[in-house]
């Protein structure tokens, strides 16, 4: 998640040399592209995590620090 970032909500995920744009509540990708096994863990971690991410992406808007987010176990 990036401070300037534009709405819809949404967060970067990175595997290897890929990188995907995730919108938080609909887990639609809005840019980028991920391997099928990778995009399906992210999927996992975005489902566990809806509530963490938005209250991140109110932070990033406000400018204050994030609070960082479990990876999957």
């Amino acid at each position: 998640m990036y401070y300037n970032d534009n709405p819809p909500p949404h967060f970067h995920a990175k595997y290897g040399e890929n990188e995907t744009v995730v919108a938080i509540e609909t887990g639609e990708i809005l840019a980028g592209w991920l391997p099928p096994r990778a995009l399906g863990l992210v999927e996992e971690w975005r489902e566990r995590h809806k509530a963490e991410l938005l209250d991140d992406w109110r932070l990033a808007e406000q400018r204050e620090p994030l609070v960082r987010i479990a990876p999957l176990e």
